[in-house]
């Protein structure tokens, strides 16, 4: 069982420190503490255990240090910034094991990029020795990158000719998009095992600064100070402790004071229940602030990411989720409204943040996503989002009975703080940025919408009555179960993200897809194949074909 959680004084690979409007998390990766005992985490390379420190450290920065402006990513270890994901650890794994493994480490570099943009907290990544592989992918995240120049730091991306795979978190993909490298540069780069060193790199846009090494931490003090006044984050205010969840693991799943995530083997589902806010809520900022991290809307937030970490890595085979809500619909669109009219606030807009980051985690969900709008749901507002990532919808139409009727409701927080990574809501996703039905559903902000009103406006897809509903729901989720889940995968995967692509999608799009056939591939894997013999002397034997 891998779990998520842990604290900093649990850290076994980073060090954070905070000076002011400056947060310096270093990499001193301790070689025998990997997730498994089978390898050994040499030259500062990663792997799974690493990044959930990182993801950890990284929201104990955006919630306890909101006076921190930049953060300064750098190693502890002389001539050696990061090498990587583990080599031996990627050979070992199986294929579901390292997409899984990749797909968090690039919602975690996505995340850093989210932050840049909507929370104002701006990233620096200080190379103070070689930089290869995945250990150059976290660089690139960064706003910018400064590298030592020793005569002998290199920056690579060794993974194609080294080892037969790609990148796996979007190196590819940020050097031409983001950093806006040339193609046939890149080309020469991405085949090229020994790097690029500092004026090269520099002159071909892999860095922003160099220095030399008596020269390189001033410099990097000095560039972390002018992105700190890039950043609106607060001087003074008094940061929100993140403490442990509350949760229990059973054989019939995962359960949180806000969210239920129920398994049935058997049908290979996930029945995933989230809960209204319960009792008064605050709605003043003193009131939100004094509740810390137990205020509902970043509660919830925290449950629901956990238990959807904990499904996709430990529960591959449930390959269905049901994604249901239980409570008060009046009391989500309230927590919308102090949400929405509090927006500028830096621990508003940090839990704005962290559900945004948490419903993408289920829009790249390898899962199928059945909402079920029933008796007792609540899909209103920030919640209504669970229904619009969901491949199919069904809502219960009671026609004879309306008072019983469930409804969805939906607020302001539903037209653009909770965007995609295509970088547009959900329901402009659904409509295909069509202007008319969008409006349509703006104007019907804050009503209650029975199952006739939702199917007009096209935000639900079946809508059984109750004679229908029991029957069609497990004809639905039964023939769900059936299908190939590599077809599935790959059909929901093309259907999720309609219109223009972003980088983000391009990442998770192209890069999954290609990472799933060639971490397949005897080329990479086989007995013979380049992952397998790397560090063994023999020479990787490959099947010549382009397919």
């Amino acid at each position: 069982m891998i779990t998520f959680d842990t604290h900093p004084e649990k850290y076994n690979h980073w060090k954070l420190s905070v000076d002011g409007p400056v947060a310096t998390l270093t990499l001193d990766i301790q070689e025998d503490k990997g997730l498994f005992p089978t390898y050994k985490l040499k030259l500062n390379s990663y792997d799974l255990g690493v990044d959930i420190e990182l993801n950890d450290a990284l929201n104990r920065v955006r919630f306890e240090h909101p006076g921190v402006k930049t953060v300064v990513m750098t190693s502890g270890k002389p001539r050696m910034f990061c090498s990587g994901a583990n080599i031996y650890m990627l050979g070992q794994s199986t294929h579901a094991w390292k997409v899984n493994f990749c797909k968090f480490t690039n919602e975690t570099r996505n995340g850093i990029e989210d932050s840049s943009r909507h929370s104002g907290l701006k990233f620096l990544a200080a190379l103070n020795g070689a930089t290869a592989g995945g250990g150059y992918e976290l660089a690139l995240a960064c706003d910018e990158i400064a590298m030592i120049d020793d005569r002998s730091s290199a920056v690579s991306l060794p993974e194609v000719p080294l080892l037969g795979v790609l990148p796996g978190t979007g190196g590819l993909t940020r050097l031409v998009d983001k950093r806006k490298m040339r193609r046939d540069l890149a080309d020469v780069f991405c085949t090229t095992s020994e790097g690029v060193r500092a004026d090269r790199a520099k002159e071909w846009r892999l860095v922003d600064h160099v220095a030399k090494p008596q020269a390189f931490a001033e410099m990097v003090k000095a560039r972390a100070l002018e992105l700190a006044k890039l950043s609106d984050r607060p001087d003074d205010a008094k940061g929100v402790a993140l403490t442990p969840r509350k949760r229990v693991i059973d054989d019939k799943g995962y359960h949180y004071e806000h969210v239920e995530a129920a398994i049935d083997r058997g049908a290979r589902t996930a029945t995933i229940t989230v809960k209204a806010p319960q009792g008064a809520q605050p709605a003043t900022l003193d009131a939100l602030l004094a509740q810390g991290d137990q205020w509902w809307p970043l509660a919830m937030a925290r449950d629901l990411d956990d238990a959807i970490l904990l499904l996709r890595t430990n529960d591959a085979e449930v390959g269905t989720w049901v994604l249901k809500t239980e409570g008060s619909a009046q009391a989500v669109l309230a927590a919308d409204k102090v949400l929405a009219s509090n927006q500028a606030h830096w621990f508003v807009r940090e839990t704005i943040g962290f559900i945004r980051r948490t419903f993408s985690r289920i829009d790249v969900a390898s899962r199928s996503l059945i909402a079920l709008v029933d008796a007792g749901s609540c899909f209103a507002g920030t919640l209504a989002e669970l229904a619009f990532a969901a491949d199919r919808s069904y809502m219960l139409d009671l026609p004879d009975d309306p008072s019983k009727a469930p409804k969805i409701a939906l607020s302001a927080m539903n037209f653009g703080p909770f965007e995609m990574a295509n970088h547009r809501t959900r329901i402009a996703t659904r409509f295909s940025d069509e202007a008319t039905p969008i409006e349509r559903c703006r104007s019907a902000i804050g009503e209650p919408l029975d199952a006739g009103a939702a199917r007009e406006l096209g935000l639900v897809t079946i809508t059984p009555d109750d004679l229908d509903w029991a029957d069609e729901i497990r004809l639905a989720i039964e023939e769900r179960a059936s299908q190939s889940p590599d077809a599935l995968t790959a059909m929901e995967a093309s259907l999720r993200f309609a219109g223009n692509e972003t980088m983000e999608t391009r990442i998770f799009g192209r890069l999954t897809a290609w990472q799933n056939w060639v971490f397949n591939r005897p080329n990479a894997v086989g007995e013979q194949g380049a992952l397998k013999v790397y560090g063994t002397g023999s020479k990787a034997k490959f099947n010549w074909e382009r397919v």
